[in-house]
C-alpha cells in the first residue's frame, strides 16, 4: 500500500460459513453506513457482488469539502485506490508473459541495469516483494517531493540510489519500488504508456468505465479529494500521480473494482495457471494475511479470500474476493476514523446474517491540558524511527521525525488513542513509554524529552 510506511489493513474474519442463504438485510447495511456518516467516522463507498451480480452499493460523506461547499459522494464517485493498482500491474505482467515477451525468471538488468542487484533480481521476486529493493516511500525525504511531478529517469535514480535491504529472494519486505519498476517494464515492452496499456488490456476489455490512470484530482469529473479528521475534515496533500505509477496510480470505483476481481477469477484476463501463480502465497504480510504475486490472501475460518489493500494520501481502500462463494466486496474511502477492514467486517457479518451490533461511536472529549502528559519525542531500541507527539488545542498528533505530515489521534480513554481505526497508541505517562500496535505487531517507544 502506497504510503510513507505501508498501512496494513488487517481483516481477521472469524466466520462460520460464507453460504448466503438469507436475503441480504440491506436496511441494516444502510443503518450501518448512516451511523458511520452521522458520526464522521468514515467517508467512502462500498459495493458487493454475488456470482458477478451487484447486490449492494452505498456512498457516504463528501467527495469535496471547500468551506461551505460540500459535494456529497455518490456510488459513481472515483477514488485513488493506491496499492490495489498492484493487482492490475501484476495482471498486465502475466499477460505479457503469456504473449512470450518475458518470463518470471527474466532479470531486472534487461531493463534497468543501473538498479542495485538488477542482474540477480527476477520478475517473480519483484511481484512477490522478495527483491530486496528499498521502498522509496519509506524514506523521510519522500514527503519532500511527493506532490511534484517526476520523470521515469528521476524515479529510477531515486530507486537505484539506496543499497538493497537484503539479497534477492532471501526474505519478504513490501516495497513500492518493485511495482514502480514493473509498471515501467510494461511500457518498455509495449511501447505505450501504462495508462494506454491499462485501457487496452483491462478496462476496455471488461467494461470498466470509471477506472484509469489518475492525474491531478478533478472534482468536475467526480473524483474525490482525501481528508483527515481533526475535529472536522481537512484536506490532505495530493501526491502527483507520476510518482506512484504501477504501484499505486489507479483511480476507480468500488463497482468497477468488483467487476475487475470477478473477471480475474473468471479467467477473463489471464490464464488459470497464472492466476494460480498470483494466488500462491509464500510470505506472511501482517497477522494472518499472506502475500503471493501482486495479491494478498485473507484467511477466515476454513476459507480464503484474495485481494489487496491500498492507501495513498488520505485514501484507504480494500478489495477482496471469496472464490468458494463467488463473493466480491470493495470499500474505497477518502476520510478514515473507523478502519476500512472493520467496515468490511461489519458488511460481511450483515451479509451472513450473523450477530452484529452497529457501533454507537461515543466520543471522548479532552481539554488541551489533558494532552500535555503525552507530548514529546519518543524513540525505540528496535527501530530507527523516532516519533513526535504534538498537540494543537484539543487534538493530539503523531509525526515521524523529519517528516512534515502529521496524523491526528482520537482518544479512546485510558491513555489510549487510535489513528484511522487500525493503529493504536497506548501511553504510560508514569513510565514515559508509548506502545504502538497495528494488528498483532507492537512496538515500544520511550519518551526522550
Amino acid at each position: 500500500m502506497l504510503k510513507k510506511t505501508p498501512v496494513i489493513l488487517l481483516l481477521f474474519l472469524v466466520l462460520q460459513s460464507c453460504t448466503h442463504e438469507q436475503p441480504l438485510d440491506k436496511a441494516k447495511l444502510d443503518r450501518f453506513f448512516v451511523a458511520l456518516n452521522k458520526h464522521d467516522e468514515s467517508m467512502g463507498s462500498i459495493a458487493m457482488a454475488e456470482n458477478g451480480k451487484l447486490i449492494y452499493q452505498n456512498a457516504i460523506g463528501y467527495s469535496q469539502i471547500n468551506k461551505d461547499l460540500k459535494t456529497p459522494a455518490t456510488v459513481k464517485t472515483k477514488y485513488r485506490v493506491g496499492s490495489i493498482t498492484k493487482m492490475f500491474t501484476a495482471v498486465m505482467i502475466f499477460q505479457l508473459i503469456e504473449e512470450g515477451k518475458l518470463s518470471l525468471e527474466t532479470r531486472l538488468s534487461v531493463y534497468f541495469p543501473q538498479v542495485p542487484n538488477a542482474q540477480k533480481i527476477t520478475i517473480a521476486e519483484m511481484l512477490g516483494h522478495r527483491s530486496g529493493l528499498h521502498n522509496i516511500t519509506g524514506d523521510s525525504v519522500y514527503t519532500t517531493y511527493m506532490t511534484g511531478p517526476k520523470s521515469e529517469a528521476e524515479l529510477i535514480a531515486i530507486i537505484a540510489h539506496p543499497k538493497p535491504d537484503f539479497e534477492p529472494d532471501t526474505k519478504f519486505a513490501y516495497s513500492n519500488s518493485n511495482f514502480e519498476l514493473l509498471g515501467y517494464i510494461v511500457e518498455k515492452l509495449t511501447g505505450n504508456t501504462y495508462a494506454e496499456e491499462l485501457k487496452k488490456r483491462i478496462t476496455s476489455k471488461i467494461g470498466l468505465a470509471d477506472t484509469y490512470y489518475g492525474t491531478k484530482a478533478n472534482p468536475a469529473n467526480n473524483e474525490a479529494y482525501s481528508y483527515q479528521y481533526t475535529g472536522q475534515w481537512t484536506q490532505m496533500p495530493e501526491t502527483d500521480m507520476t510518482i506512484p505509477g504501477g504501484a499505486g496510480a489507479i483511480v476507480s470505483t468500488p463497482s468497477d473494482l468488483i467487476k475487475f476481481i470477478d473477471a480475474l477469477f473468471a479467467g477473463k484476463l489471464i490464464s488459470p495457471a497464472n492466476l494460480a501463480q498470483m494466488k500462491t502465497m509464500k510470505d506472511h504480510y501482517g497477522g494472518a494475511m499472506m502475500y503471493g504475486m501482486g495479491m494478498m490472501m485473507i484467511p477466515f475460518d476454513d476459507k480464503k479470500g484474495f485481494g489487496h489493500g491500498g492507501s495513498i494520501d488520505g485514501f484507504l481502500n480494500f478489495l477482496v474476493y471469496f472464490p468458494d462463494d463467488k463473493l466480491a466486496i470493495a470499500y474505497t474511502s477518502n476520510g478514515v476514523r473507523y478502519s476500512p477492514s472493520e467496515v468490511i467486517m461489519g458488511a460481511l457479518n450483515i451479509y451472513l446474517d450473523r450477530p452484529f451490533a452497529i457501533p454507537e461511536f461515543n466520543t471522548i472529549t479532552l481539554n488541551t491540558a489533558d494532552l500535555d502528559k503525552y507530548v514529546g519525542k519518543y524513540s525505540s531500541t528496535k527501530t530507527p524511527l523516532k516519533i513526535d507527539i504534538i498537540k494543537n488545542n484539543t487534538v493530539l498528533f503523531v509525526e515521524s521525525v523529519g517528516q512534515k505530515t502529521r496524523f491526528p489521534l482520537e482518544s479512546k480513554g485510558g491513555d489510549k488513542f487510535i489513528y484511522a481505526g487500525i493503529t493504536f497508541f497506548q501511553f504510560d505517562p508514569a513510565k514515559k513509554t508509548l506502545t504502538v500496535t497495528q494488528g498483532k505487531v507492537s512496538q515500544l517507544f520511550t519518551k526522550t524529552d
